[in-house]
């Protein structure tokens, strides 16, 4: 899957709120600042090309939606990023949380719980080393 730009990514988000529709509801769902009309159309039409998006016409207007789940795109947008920036380790993406101090001792044990709940145990989840 090719990586978004910000711009691609902003327009997604509109995307994925609203489901299914043109570019002035998407761009009615972006938060300020928000692209300018003919920006925000470039943009969808790339993602289109891309493949994250898909069109009918109806009438004289294209309806787009998303060909792509938000929680797909954050799965395998997040593996590449743990691949790229962390060795592929999830271990050194939680390590340089802890770190940079941005999770507490109380949230690493939130963490720990819910990797226990779930059952899959620390080695076993999906995309990391299991370290």
């Amino acid at each position: 899957m090719e990586k978004l730009t910000m711009q691609e990514e902003e327009a997604m988000q509109a995307v994925w709120k609203v489901g299914e529709g043109n570019v002035k509801a998407f761009l009615e769902n972006m938060e300020a600042p928000k692209p300018p009309y003919t920006t925000l159309a470039s943009t969808i039409k790339n993602l289109e090309k891309k493949g994250f998006l898909t069109s009918r016409l109806i009438g004289n207007a294209y309806l787009y939606k998303a060909a792509i789940t938000e929680d797909e795109y954050k799965k395998k947008f997040m593996n590449g990023f743990v691949k790229d920036y962390f060795a592929d380790s999830y271990k050194e993406l939680v390590n340089f949380f802890v770190e940079e101090k941005k999770l507490s001792a109380r949230e690493l044990k939130e963490i720990i719980d819910l990797i226990e709940r779930s059952g899959t145990g620390a080695g076993q989840h999906p995309g990391g080393k299991g370290e």
